[in-house]
């Protein structure tokens, strides 16, 4: 509980780190040019701070992600602790995960929030129009070591996806070294609570060298990524969470949010799914009618892996980073987006700044700039809500799907 204060109460720090930076770029950014001041020293310098928290991000995103989908696959990775009711739920929160990136891709290909920026200065490579099938192969490490040290996030995923399922199967042995990796998780977690601490300083100092370069006209792209993201959540809900109710569990879409209400609304008001999780079970065992059983499996699993509405935003940053440096992402590249965010919602959802640092992820695998971390941080705490409000919503509609699967019968 602690941890999610903590991390709530930085979202909001970042914000006002963005906020004060688009403030001190547009009031500086005219004069740039005639004081010397400014030019010589005062721009410099945030360009270095800017520099050293980007690349503070890199140094931690491949241990962290490695260590935690490696503990995150052997919690959940033997077939016989999982049972029946374990595949399900973990393939429905993989499919709705998908689902979600997908919808958030849509959406930002035809709104297009980034065009028209224009930032110079990309430091990564766009990826290469691969035909399908490759991009499939190409998930596969042949040298997972090679991998790591080139940062090919999704090859490392599917390595440690492997690994940790593998070290369940071996047995005591293999609880020794999940163990040990557990304790290198738990090291990067704070780690990365340290390093996100300067976040706000290093969104200011970001957003601050776009604003004066680019003036008030950056402002126009954000407001469109918000309605993208928040759109998004509400088709995802409409359609996918729905669709299930209505096919799977022949129950109107109305009794289901009308069930869950005040669950959603929980969600959307603290921004944490560990908090709402009381909320969430008393709401989907009371009023949905899903046993204990069930409930008690899905939901807090669902409240630690399941990230529909953090994925959905994964996919809209992700191609609106791509517009605004003005990369072309040829569909093979959007097809890894969608495969990289959910495997990588197995091992991410627990890390405070887990939103950003899946982005970073998210970036670097579709080798897109992560100067474009700047652009979006400071955001975050506004798409914070409804990501929340539909990654708990989505927990509810698995739990009474998985609760129908087993001929249980709803309230």
């Amino acid at each position: 509980m602690s941890m999610e204060k903590k991390g709530g109460s930085l979202l909001w720090k970042i914000g006002l780190g963005f906020s004060c930076g688009i403030v001190f770029g547009f009031a500086v950014g005219p004069m740039v040019p005639v004081t010397p001041i400014l030019g010589n020293y005062v721009m410099p310098f945030l360009d270095i701070v800017g520099r050293i928290f980007l690349t503070l991000l890199r140094m931690i995103i491949v241990p962290l992600v490695f260590t935690s989908i490696v503990v995150g696959a052997a919690s959940i990775g033997d077939p016989k602790k999982l049972g029946r009711i374990g595949v399900k739920t973990l393939a429905l929160y993989l499919s709705t995960t998908a689902a979600a990136i997908v919808i958030g891709l849509a959406l930002a290909n035809l709104i297009r929030p980034g065009l028209g920026m224009n930032i110079a200065g990309a430091t990564a490579a766009p990826l290469a129009g691969k035909p399908l099938l490759e991009v499939l192969i190409d998930i596969f490490p042949p040298n997972p070591f090679d991998s790591m040290v080139r940062a090919n996030m999704l090859q490392i995923i599917v390595f440690a996806l492997f690994f940790g399922v593998a070290a369940t199967l071996a047995g005591e042995k293999g609880k020794r070294i999940v163990g040990a990796f557990d304790s290198v998780a738990e090291t990067m977690y704070s780690m990365t609570f340290m390093i996100m601490n300067l976040a706000p300083y290093g969104v200011f100092a970001l957003i601050a060298m776009t604003a004066a370069r680019h003036g008030p006209a950056i402002l126009a792209p954000f407001i469109k990524v918000i309605f993208a993201v928040y759109f998004g959540c509400f088709l995802h809900a409409v359609i996918v969470y729905s669709g299930m109710i209505s096919l799977y569990c022949k129950r109107s879409p109305i009794w289901y949010f009308k069930g869950i209400r005040e669950a959603m609304l929980t969600a959307f008001v603290t921004r944490a799914s560990a908090a709402t999780l009381p909320v969430t079970i008393a709401n989907t065992r009371k009023n949905l009618g899903v046993s204990e059983g069930v409930s008690s499996f899905v939901l807090p699993l669902g409240a630690t892996i399941n990230m529909d509405g953090t994925a959905l935003y994964q996919g809209v940053c992700a191609m609106f980073v791509a517009q605004a440096f003005g990369i072309d992402m040829p569909l093979s590249a959007q097809v890894g987006i969608v495969v990289t965010a959910t495997l990588a919602s197995i091992g991410t959802a627990g890390v405070p700044g887990g939103g950003l640092i899946m982005l970073t992820m998210v970036l670097t695998s579709a080798g897109l700039p992560i100067e474009g971390i700047g652009l979006v941080a400071g955001i975050d705490a506004v798409l914070d809500a409804a990501r929340t409000c539909i990654n708990v919503t989505g927990d509810t509609a698995v739990a009474a799907v998985v609760a129908v699967s087993e001929g249980e019968t709803l309230a």
